[in-house]
């Protein structure tokens, strides 16, 4: 028989997918849009944790384009969360030597 033992291989995962969701769970990212007129805080679980409007945004009235920023700003820090796990899960991967399956 070969050295490959799936429990092994198994437990190993498990043990990665819980340090990864621990990670997820200390990160967190901030995204901006306007140029800083709103910023982001979202951690790895996606949830926004703080919105920050820049006063000058308010002042202009225009509530489309505050609408538009928003969104824009949510998106790049769910991007950036994205990234983050992506980022951690191919160095948990090529741990387990999986990377090249």
């Amino acid at each position: 028989m070969s050295g490959f033992n799936i429990q092994e291989m198994l437990a190993q995962a498990r043990q990665q997918a819980e340090k990864l969701q621990e990670k997820m769970q200390q990160t967190v990212v901030e995204a901006s849009s306007g140029g800083g007129s709103v910023t982001v805080k979202m951690n790895g679980q996606k949830q926004v944790l703080r919105v920050v409007i820049e006063p000058e945004v308010m002042k202009s009235g225009d509530v489309e384009m505050l609408q538009d920023l928003m969104v824009a700003a949510v998106n790049a820090a769910g991007q950036k969360v994205d990234d983050a796990m992506k980022s951690s899960l191919g160095g948990m991967l090529g741990g387990l030597g999986l990377l090249g399956m």
